[in-house]
């Protein structure tokens, strides 16, 4: 089963096999991509709502790599849908396919090339350049803001 992010509709993605998705996905979509939502929910589309505690579990492991400052909610439900359902996330968002490469669901991409390698982000003090491997809201050494830095 394919498990559509809006990237999906928005590049008229095209399958034989079945498609899933959550309802956050239309929100996001306008003039013809919310058509073809519409016309695939018709069609037998199943729309996934995940439990709570997959959520979570996809809320921590990007709070892990780094990623969950840029996902939305729609984006962490998608990838806990994946997950429940056992399916193949179709998207084009990186920080989604660092995600679910860490909980082993897999992903297909679209329009872009997929990720090279899983990444874990670091986190550098704008003020004293410290760095950290977890995400705070301020550097605990001067107070400054953390940005997201590549790990590479």
């Amino acid at each position: 089963m394919y498990v559509l992010d809006s990237s999906a509709f928005i590049h008229d993605f095209h399958t034989t096999e079945q498609t899933a998705t959550i309802p956050l996905v239309r929100e996001e979509l306008e003039d013809e991509s919310a058509y073809r939502y519409d016309a695939m929910e018709g069609s037998g589309m199943h729309i996934h709502i995940p439990n709570d505690d997959t959520t979570e579990k996809v809320e921590r492991a990007a709070r892990e790599s780094g990623d969950l400052e840029v996902l939305s909610d729609t984006d962490v439900r998608l990838v806990a849908a994946s997950f429940e359902l056992d399916g193949v996330l179709v998207t084009d968002d990186y920080a989604m396919q660092n995600v679910s490469e860490k909980l082993n669901v897999d992903v297909e991409v679209i329009a872009r090339e997929g990720i090279d390698e899983q990444r874990h982000w670091r986190f550098q003090c704008q003020g004293c350049g410290r760095e950290f491997d977890e995400e705070k809201d301020r550097c605990p050494i001067c107070g400054s803001a953390l940005a997201r830095k590549n790990p590479s």
